[in-house]
């Protein structure tokens, strides 16, 4: 998969995770600043940590952990799916 089609995919699923039950489309801010903690961070549990504050900065309520972890493996899932198609 390639680079841009590894953003879109970052930011559906991100905008499908939808925490706080508003809407796909409601946390353009939020799904940019966690595709950039992604490019950053290759650890499940920092990244889980970084994109619960980023939420909890913007909406003022924490997310559960697990439901940050669950988000973190699927997005590290698809960073490192470096499979090739022949």
């Amino acid at each position: 998969m390639d680079d841009q089609k590894k953003n879109l995919e970052f930011v559906r699923l991100l905008n499908e995770w939808d925490p706080f039950n508003i809407g796909e489309g409601n946390y353009d801010t939020e799904v940019a600043d966690s595709v950039q903690a992604l490019f950053l961070i290759d650890d499940e549990d920092a990244l889980a940590r970084k994109i619960q504050a980023i939420y909890d900065f913007s909406f003022e309520e924490l997310i559960p952990m697990e439901k940050c972890l669950q988000i973190a493996k699927r997005l590290l899932d698809v960073k490192d799916n470096d499979s090739c198609s022949i």
